[in-house]
């Protein structure tokens, strides 16, 4: 692997937990539309790492900083503190991402070859 492949693979990492911390914040202020917003951008840095990188490693690189933000900010403190609420929006913020992480990582990148002028079977 070249350095330039690393560090971009390191600021998807980074860029996923960004995301994953916003989103945890965003989907229990603004129910409805917070959590739709929350899914989406993961969506969007899943995706785009994928994109961005050329491979699937990317969206794995930016679902990995996701996961290991939502999964800090899902400990209690022992002053029994914590950011995620028993409700539907945590839960849905956390199985959606999940679910977004595992569609985008394994979603072809690659397009069809063109097709050529030819028939086939002729």
């Amino acid at each position: 692997m070249r350095a330039g492949r690393l560090a971009a693979y390191a600021g998807l990492f980074v860029l996923g937990a960004v995301v994953g911390a916003a989103g945890a914040l965003v989907q229990g202020g603004f129910f409805p539309a917070g959590l739709l917003l929350a899914l989406l951008g993961a969506a969007g840095a899943f995706h785009g790492g994928a994109r961005a990188v050329g491979t699937k490693a990317g969206a794995v690189a930016a679902a990995a900083g996701w996961l290991v933000a939502v999964m800090l900010l899902t400990a209690t403190r022992p002053e029994g503190d914590f950011l995620f609420g028993a409700g539907l929006g945590s839960y849905g913020f956390l199985l959606g991402g999940m679910v977004v992480a595992v569609m985008c990582a394994t979603l072809g990148q690659r397009p069809q070859p063109g097709a050529s002028g030819a028939r086939l079977g002729k």
